[in-house]
């Protein structure tokens, strides 16, 4: 390579590392996630157009028309569903465990915001994968499974012990 390219490739380099630190990153992936699908699907699209003259291609396939729906789709998951089954998950689960209302709306005050938190780190870009990329009759399925994780990290959240290392939680 050129003397001159690398120079180029530096800048490029240290151009884009604010992408991939901090808060940032959350946005890059996903968008990287999402564009790598989309120039996937462009891909298969141009070998069966090739392999089959008379096809078009289909932006609408790979997801880039729909985009816009599906934001506003996955910002009314994160702001409406998601608070609300937030606190039904606490002051429903704390019922079932025959804590007070009060008990409920105290252990909800101290974790909730670690759980909104989390969950605008993995359920926006699962999101945006399910209703851009996954066919509507394997999306429930899909979600199902990214559930269990979610689940597992719920129950983490829910009976952790104040102070405690992980280890010591069980003990």
């Amino acid at each position: 390579m050129a003397p001159g390219s690398w120079r180029w490739v530096r800048g490029v380099w240290a151009a884009g590392q604010p992408l991939f630190q901090g808060r940032a990153l959350l946005v890059t992936n996903t968008l990287g996630c999402g564009v790598l699908m989309a120039a996937g699907d462009g891909a298969r699209q141009a070998w069966e157009i090739r392999a089959q003259p008379g096809q078009t291609f289909s932006p609408r396939r790979s997801g880039l028309r729909s985009l816009p729906n599906v934001v506003r789709k996955v910002l009314v998951d994160q702001l409406v569903a998601s608070p609300l089954l937030g606190v039904w998950y606490f002051l429903g689960l704390g019922c079932l465990e025959g804590q007070t209302l009060s008990q409920s709306c105290q252990e909800l005050r101290e974790k909730f915001w670690e759980f909104y938190k989390a969950d605008w780190c993995v359920w926006p870009a699962a999101q945006l994968v399910n209703f851009l990329f996954v066919p509507p009759q394997f999306r429930v399925t899909y979600v199902n499974s990214l559930t269990l994780g979610w689940d597992t990290y719920l129950s983490y959240l829910k009976y952790r012990i104040p102070g405690a290392l992980p280890s010591q939680a069980s003990d």
